[in-house]
């Protein structure tokens, strides 16, 4: 399998970090997996929720407002991850590597492809199961800002791709 896009599939939202010159290789979204945090807290606050109404805790009709608001908070809480992570994107261009995250406060950390000096992919058990890995790049010593980028889908390829950019014939 092959994940090789067209340069005009990147959203908008990727297409102004690049540069003229740049030819968009892959655009993916992170795994959704990084979202198996949030949906625990939402389904577990909301068991607790449920079972603190149903005591004696919850005898009052102000009791039972606030432990459903509380629940409700949590609820919106998600949905901003949600949200999140349907606009971050991982970017492999022509030129260099690229994580979008945010989505009020934009954030694009980059890495040239002539820095990278040391790449791997990890997949724990959890991470082989679901599909998804964690890339750790180098680079010639230097704190780099893309160092670490954890839940990327199909690891394998998009680690041939990379590898395939880097060290062009």
């Amino acid at each position: 399998m092959r994940l090789v896009a067209s340069s005009n599939s990147a959203p908008a939202s990727v297409n102004r970090y690049l540069l003229p010159h740049e030819q968009d290789v892959v655009t993916i979204r992170r795994h959704p997996a990084v979202l198996i945090g949030p949906v625990g807290a939402v389904l577990g606050a909301l068991i607790v929720a449920g079972i603190i109404s149903n005591t004696q805790i919850a005898d009052s009709a102000a009791a039972l407002a606030i432990i459903w608001w509380l629940w409700l908070l949590v609820l919106v809480w998600f949905v901003w991850r949600v949200a999140e992570w349907s606009v971050d994107y991982f970017v492999i261009t022509s030129a260099r590597l690229l994580l979008t995250t945010g989505l009020i406060t934009r954030q694009v950390n980059m890495m040239p492809l002539g820095k990278v000096t040391d790449m791997r992919f990890e997949r724990t058990l959890v991470g082989r199961f679901l599909g998804y890995g964690t890339f750790v790049m180098e680079s010639a010593g230097q704190d780099q800002a893309l160092s670490r980028i954890s839940f990327i889908p199909y690891p394998e390829q998009l680690y041939l791709e990379v590898v395939g950019l880097i060290f062009k014939e």
